[in-house]
């Protein structure tokens, strides 16, 4: 009688450690360039100054957005909505035309994991050394090359921590704080979560983050059709493949591994489309350089869509079909939206107000008959200029301001003030009548705001 076995059924793989091989190319120059733009930009804008401040600063404390020359406040969070969903569909603009471009070029995740495996390189060589030193016994040479890495990880690390705190906090004010060791538990608290983040994800989690925590991903397909580009393998002109290309009829593709070491998700292209491809064409930079020392043509590996394949269609007319109805309709809806925010953006005015009648004083008669009510007025300048503000009403033939009628407000604030309006008796019907607060501007900006509200005469 058989006795019955023991398994061990895992439900998650065990990772097995990736180690890219460093290549040359073209698309390797790009990705390059790219790490260099959005690193310039992201590490140089909060050190910028404008008008006295900071150019780009989101000041949660103060609640005001500062954009270069433009004061965003919380009522003007329908711009930021806006540019979100401008985002969105650039992303699906680009992904129909050429896939996962954003994510192997551009993507935080891969401009860093890009700059961690710069430094993994120089500390540990190349891709058959790292391997060697994984597999040796830790000795004072691997404790210093693997310490050494770590160290300037986490000096990275702490660097993109406290630049993205910057974009929140003056950076200068900032960089005060770290170097009088005054920095408050919130600044420190945030700069350590996303210097531990940077590291994380990209010198441990790497292709992890990309292959099961990020959602873009799995729903990509949905944006594909046979006429995106995509990173492919011609396996009709590979196969089969012989590594001497000696047999009758042997395919272009020598079996030499090269797409799969320089991969950084560890995936075989040759094997078709697979969610783990970031289309990044470290696999067509690699195979282009083998297709050179074999003396064969390139583009075994390269962008290419479906139809192209299936059809042997020419690069033109691969280029014909991109202005295709799914990119027509992302493209109008990406421009309409566009338009839209950048006129209202600058239709905007830069001038708000608030008027709320003061409830705990109704309408009352005061000397010589006349009618009086008490408003309180929020008036919020969102322009970088100090502001000389006049005050009128109008709806009621005798309807003035009683004092207060020249203000004068900082630049990029608010202020809140009361305000007397006066009626003169027998102008005004017994109940609510119709008015409206005027501000304009008396220092030749052209600025005008008007605010309808309520004046009560008592019955």
């Amino acid at each position: 009688m058989n006795t019955p076995q023991e398994a061990v059924i895992r439900m998650y793989a065990a990772r097995e450690e990736i180690y890219p091989r460093e290549i040359e190319g073209r698309y390797a120059s790009l990705r390059w360039a790219c790490v260099w733009l959005t690193q310039l930009l992201f590490y140089g804008l909060p050190w910028i100054s404008m008008n006295g401040r900071q150019a780009v600063l989101f000041d949660l404390a103060s609640r005001k957005f500062y954009l270069f020359g433009l004061v965003l406040w919380p009522q003007d969070f329908i711009y930021l909505a806006a540019l979100l969903i401008l985002c969105a569909y650039g992303l699906f603009l680009v992904t129909a035309v050429a896939g996962r471009v954003w994510c192997g070029f551009a993507c935080p995740q891969t401009v860093y994991t890009e700059i961690f495996l710069w430094i993994e390189r120089r500390f540990e060589g190349a891709r058959s050394a790292r391997i060697r030193l994984a597999r040796q016994p830790w000795t004072l040479e691997k404790i210093a090359r693997k310490g050494g890495k770590h160290v300037a990880w986490l000096a990275v690390a702490l660097w993109t921590g406290f630049t993205f705190v910057g974009y929140f906090t003056p950076v200068r004010e900032l960089g005060s704080g770290v170097a009088g060791l005054t920095l408050g538990p919130w600044e420190s608290f945030w700069v350590l979560f996303y210097a531990l983040a940077t590291y994380g994800n990209a010198g441990w989690l790497r292709e992890q983050v990309c292959k099961y925590m990020c959602p873009y991903a799995r729903f990509q397909s949905a944006m594909f059709d046979k006429d995106t580009l995509i990173v492919t393998y011609d396996a009709a002109r590979g196969e089969p493949r012989n590594p001497r290309q000696t047999a009758p009829g042997a395919g272009d593709c020598i079996d030499c591994s090269m797409c799969v070491q320089v991969c950084p998700t560890g995936i075989d292209i040759r094997k078709g489309l697979q969610y783990e491809c970031i289309g990044c064409a470290a696999c067509v930079d690699a195979c282009n350089g083998v297709m050179d020392k074999v003396k064969r043509p390139r583009g075994l590996i390269r962008y290419a869509t479906e139809n192209a394949l299936a059809q042997r269609f020419t690069p033109a007319r691969v280029r014909r079909r991109v202005l295709r109805p799914r990119v027509l309709v992302y493209t109008a809806v990406l421009a309409i939206l566009g338009t839209a925010m950048v006129t209202s953006l600058a239709l905007r005015n830069p001038l708000k107000l608030d008027v709320i009648r003061d409830r705990g004083s109704m309408g009352r008669e005061v000397e010589d008959g006349m009618i009086e009510n008490v408003y309180r007025l929020q008036l919020m300048n969102t322009v970088e200029d100090a502001q000389r503000l006049r005050i009128a009403v109008s709806g009621i033939k005798s309807a003035r301001v009683v004092e207060g009628e020249v203000v004068d407000i900082d630049p990029a604030s608010t202020r809140a003030m009361p305000v007397r309006v006066r009626v003169n008796p027998g102008e005004a019907m017994p109940g609510s009548n119709r008015i409206a607060f005027h501000v304009t501007s008396s220092d030749g900006h052209g600025l005008r705001v008007e605010e309808d509200a309520v004046f009560l005469v008592p019955k």
